[in-house]
């Protein structure tokens, strides 16, 4: 008989979506297990780059000071063009993230996946939680009991597990029965298959190869990204931690693949010197000696395709690479695959404390799979002009600099994932937009240094937000009058009747357990009549929730959050910041009643008993 056991969440796959998963549901408290059928990590190669937003995720978790610590930083981007004399030169370099002044961390982290796998396995294990390898699926059955479905204490997904290190038959199979289940096993996903879900879009045409290696070279942006086209190709080359480069490289289908037959890739008619044979010819008149050190290689071919659904029943939910597939040139991959488990682990946990119903989890699917399509439609364009060919006297239907230089800023905020958007659902509520102007609700609360009220030392708005599955609660009080102080009372008054949303949805009458209150004045630090203890108690949980906008003791950082965030201080206005750091509702407190429509539209009240 195979072993039988229970668990809250079974996650699938243990790549960037899965650990990201694991970590978050670990430090949530939740019951999760991770199978993954490589008997080790990944050692090299593979995923390296992480962008701006995911950067600020990782922050979000404790886990960016070390990522920051151990990878490399790109700031520029060179770009690359046919010169006349038939080499190439350099055309320009901007920001790689643009417009820089919109992210906290205006870089590019590179590390290679395994490395940046180690610091959420680390995490991992200091929570409790350890990737079970080598084991595989086999089956996976989900009850068609409506009431089990419905019931938040079932565990109606059965997945029949097989232990790959194993001989003895008694121990070899496992029987798992889980509340949820989460696919994140990669472009040929099992769980993905096993379900039925179809993948829809298109195989391109576009064949590169990709080349970690340690280069003596005096091309003058080495350690810069560049992007090059060239009459011979086109080539893009991001610099990695140590002195490893990545090289991305245009092939043609005869390099590497017969399509009169499978269309497939056939990597044993590539090799890594014929790869850096092709990048020498790309990067003429620059040189390329041998390298020291090969570290990886592979060569691929661009499919952009998004699964057909996201989920099953709710109860089932794919992820990363199994529900989208794309080229890297946009440095998407790993980071849109975190993404999206960071969007469903707050939701699994919420769901599973009994916070939220399970309608919630609709919003995963309904954020993630609108941002995968946006992602396929940046995708097509950005890697067609990647890998067009240049525009040259013989070619005037080529690629111009400036084309593709109007993508790239085009494009800049999706890429560095600062400018991502989700649109209205039950957890993004635009109606009083005009509240704050400057602040898009349903993207992700922006950086902004304020002082904190008590000792004046600076703050980020972002420290403030960790990923603790709690809603952040922010209330802009404006300046503190006598006028002002009063309207406060009469606020907090309000807020603590046990009818008030805050306590509405607190389960255990305890409102820090699902909401953090924080409270930003206007004001000068300078002023001594101010004082930030004139804001009632209900607003100042803890001396260090009082922020004043204005600059730090130097005055060379923060202040003119206000006008930033296009708030009127003559007004009281309260913003709602999800779990996941995405602004999910402002209202005026003269609308107060509408925050209770957006809460009660997900979250489970509290029994009045």
């Amino acid at each position: 008989m195979p072993l039988e056991s229970r668990v809250d969440v079974l996650i699938i796959g243990a790549g960037p979506a899965g650990i990201m998963c694991a970590n978050a549901l670990a430090l949530a408290g939740a019951n999760v297990r991770i199978i993954d059928k490589r008997p080790v990590k990944v050692a090299a190669g593979h995923a390296d780059g992480i962008q701006s937003r995911t950067i600020e995720v990782l922050q979000s978790y404790g886990l960016a000071e070390r990522l920051m610590r151990e990878g490399n930083q790109l700031h520029i981007c060179a770009f690359y063009n046919p010169s006349q004399d038939g080499g190439i030169e350099c055309t320009s370099r901007s920001p790689i993230v643009f417009p820089p002044t919109s992210a906290r961390y205006p870089f590019v982290i590179t590390l290679h996946q395994g490395a940046i796998e180690t610091i959420f396995l680390d995490s991992m294990k200091d929570h409790g939680v350890e990737v079970e390898r080598p084991r595989q699926p086999l089956e996976i059955e989900i009850s068609e009991d409506i009431d089990e479905l419905s019931s938040p204490s079932s565990y109606p997904v059965r997945v029949t597990v097989e232990r790959l290190d194993r001989i003895d038959e008694e121990s070899k199979m496992e029987i798992i029965h889980a509340k949820f289940v989460v696919g994140t096993d990669g472009a040929h996903s099992w769980v993905r298959r096993a379900l039925g879900i179809e993948m829809e879009g298109e195989q391109t045409d576009y064949i590169w190869g990709v080349l970690d290696v340690v280069l003596e070279t005096k091309f003058p942006d080495i350690r810069n990204a560049t992007a090059i086209h060239s009459e011979n190709g086109s080539c893009l080359m991001i610099p990695r931690e140590g002195e490893l480069v990545r090289l991305y490289i245009q092939l043609s289908d005869t390099d590497v693949a017969d399509f009169s037959s499978s269309g497939r890739i056939d990597k044993s008619k590539m090799t890594p010197q014929k790869l850096l044979a092709v990048a020498r010819k790309i990067l003429h008149p620059f040189e390329l000696a041998d390298p020291k050190e090969i570290a990886w290689w592979t060569v691929y071919i661009i499919g952009q395709r998004v699964a057909s659904s996201y989920s099953v029943k709710d109860r089932v939910f794919i992820a990363g690479d199994a529900c989208h597939t794309h080229s890297p040139k946009g440095g998407q991959g790993m980071n849109a695959s975190m993404n999206d488990t960071h969007n469903l682990a707050w939701k699994l946990a919420q769901v599973l404390r009994g916070w939220s119903s399970s309608s919630l989890l609709k919003t995963y699917e309904h954020e993630r799979r609108q941002f995968a399509q946006d992602l396929i439609n940046f995708d097509k364009e950005f890697a067609t002009l990647f890998s067009g060919k240049p525009r040259t006297a013989e070619n005037a239907d080529g690629v111009t600099h400036e084309q593709f230089m109007e993508a790239f800023h085009t494009f800049g905020g999706f890429m560095s994932g600062v400018g991502i958007q989700y649109s209205s659902s039950a957890i993004v509520d635009p109606k009083h937009q005009k509240c704050a102007e400057n602040l898009i609700i349903g993207q992700r609360m922006p950086p902004q240094i304020f002082v904190c009220a008590a000792d004046i030392r600076s703050v980020e708005i972002q420290d403030l937000l960790p990923s603790d599955i709690r809603f952040k609660v922010l209330f802009f009080v404006g300046n503190l009058t006598e006028t002002r102080v009063a309207e406060l009372k009469l606020l907090a008054e309000e807020l603590s009747k046990p009818s008030s949303f805050l306590h509405k949805y607190s389960p255990d009458g305890n409102i820090s357990t699902v909401f953090d209150i924080i409270t930003i004045t206007a004001g000068k630090k300078d002023d001594i009549t101010y004082n930030y203890l004139l804001v009632p108690a209900f607003f100042r949980p803890h001396w260090s929730k009082v922020l004043l906008d204005d600059a730090d003791v130097t005055g060379s950082q923060g202040g003119h959050g206000y006008k930033t965030f296009g708030i009127d201080p003559k007004q009281i206005t309260l913003m709602v910041v999800r779990p996941d750091g995405y602004v999910g509702t402002i209202v005026p407190s003269t609308a107060i009643a509408d925050l209770d429509h957006y809460f009660g539209s997900f979250l489970v009240p509290r029994d009045p008993a």
